[in-house]
């Protein structure tokens, strides 16, 4: 059972096991260890988002790398995916990042990417959880005269992150004369973002750029897009862009104030794509938390679609597996594979915005490729996570929605990845009918967990 990393990484409360600075260092020791290659010093690029929390960790990261021989630089704050990307870049054995994403301030957390710029697979993290827990590293940090050094790159790595980004954008167009409003929810875009849009030419309105540490996602951001949706109508801008605390996700705005989740840009982006004669395979992955409505976009358009379970290491497990460019969530994390290895809020804003220009159309028109059916995701505080399958009541409670809904609609009930939470999704042509059912869920999922 894994004792340490979930379905994102590590994650939790701050200066609570696991994320505390003494279980930091640890993590840094056993990724320092695990890297080591005979004959060779061992690089690793550690990064953050704009978390209070984030300079302690960072420390303890680094104290714990360089005791193991690791020289270590430091990028500052910066996107999760630019990581990703500065990892492979300046050749380095290992990428780790400090954030926990979406989450609140309080949390944080720890994701490790593999030299190639993908995140680890379970084996390495297996690996790197048993030597923590085996009390064997004080036994395995260098001799004195082998200890590594930290660098600080963070100018260096800003400038090639952003060069990188502006290559996935069509080399024969600019965003002269767009008119875009950015919601960096104060985290680890507000450097990046408004600086890349504003060399692209696009007129930008920046909005929580202004990181204290504490406001990181705070009523901002992917999770808080209406502030966004009342800026972009009042500066009667072209598109407003929402990206979440450590950047990998992007919810849109039209420039009627609509807004435009990970499952609409899916839709709009393979239409554009399959036209363009760039699907591979003519598939798209998503999970199987997407709206029935992308499931029956793509099959008007004649495309494949494939489901994974939730979390962006499954999709891409399935894009890999698959040979497949495009896959994402309706939450904004969204991969084109052909751009880079991960989720990018910013590649896919680029992505959005080139459809634009290539089909000229405005976002208004092109979301009306894909309809929702009504849909509603209750989040109940648990205490406990047993196998949901073995447990009747809760069962009993899924079976009851799914016989009333019949086949006008579905029941998904899971545990996050990342928090305690059991999460119940309803979805039907309903509204009023799948909030009942979902709340009658959630009632006897509090009952049962608590």
């Amino acid at each position: 059972m894994r004792r340490l990393f979930g379905t994102d990484g590590i994650r939790g409360k701050v200066n609570k096991e696991p994320m505390t600075a003494e279980m930091a260092m640890q993590i840094g020791q056993a990724v320092g260890y695990v890297f080591k290659r005979k004959g060779h010093r061992q690089k690793i690029v550690v990064g953050k988002d704009t978390r209070l929390s984030g300079y302690m960790l960072e420390s303890a990261i680094a104290a714990g790398i360089s005791s193991m021989g690791g020289d270590v630089i430091l990028v500052g704050s910066m996107p999760t995916p630019g990581i990703a990307f500065i990892t492979s870049n300046m050749n380095a054995d290992c990428g780790i990042v400090i954030s926990a994403s979406h989450n609140p301030f309080d949390d944080n957390g720890i994701k490790i990417f593999s030299r190639n710029g993908f995140k680890l697979s379970d084996n390495q993290e297996i690996e790197i959880e048993e030597l923590i827990f085996s009390g064997k590293l004080p036994d395995l940090v260098s001799e004195a005269c082998q200890i590594g050094r930290v660098f600080r790159e963070e100018e260096d790595a800003l400038r090639r992150y952003m060069l990188f980004l502006r290559n996935t954008f069509h080399k024969k167009m600019d965003l002269e004369g767009v008119k875009i409003v950015l919601d960096c929810a104060n985290g680890a875009t507000y450097k990046a973002a408004p600086a890349v849009f504003k060399q692209m030419r696009a007129s930008i309105f920046p909005m929580n750029v202004n990181p204290d540490g504490k406001n990181i996602n705070l009523e901002c951001g992917s999770l808080y897009p209406e502030c966004l949706a009342e800026e972009v109508v009042r500066r009667k801008a072209d598109i407003g862009l929402a990206f979440d605390g450590d950047g990998d996700r992007l919810i849109a705005v039209d420039e009627k104030g609509n807004i435009v989740n990970g499952d609409k840009i899916l839709a709009i982006c393979a239409k554009h794509m399959k036209k363009e004669g760039i699907l591979k395979n003519n598939i798209v992955v998503s999970t199987v938390m997407s709206n029935l409505g992308l499931s029956l976009a793509l099959k008007e358009m004649g495309i494949i679609h494939s489901t994974s379970k939730v979390g962006d290491r499954y999709v891409l497990k399935e894009m890999i597996k698959n040979e497949v460019v495009l896959g994402g969530e309706e939450s904004g994390h969204v991969i084109f594979l052909d751009c880079h290895t991960t989720g990018d809020g910013i590649i896919t804003a680029f992505q959005v915005l080139a459809v634009m220009q290539e089909e000229k159309e405005p976002l208004s028109e092109l979301a009306q490729i894909m309809k929702s059916f009504p849909q509603i995701v209750m989040n109940v505080d648990i205490k406990r996570k047993p196998d949901l399958k073995k447990v009747p009541k809760i069962n009993q409670a899924i079976k009851d929605g799914e016989k009333e809904l019949k086949d006008r609609g579905r029941v998904l009930v899971r545990y996050s990845g990342t928090q305690n939470v059991c999460r119940v999704m309803v979805e039907g042509q309903s509204q009023e009918r799948i909030e009942k059912i979902a709340k009658r869920i959630a009632d006897v999922v509090r009952a049962q967990l608590n």
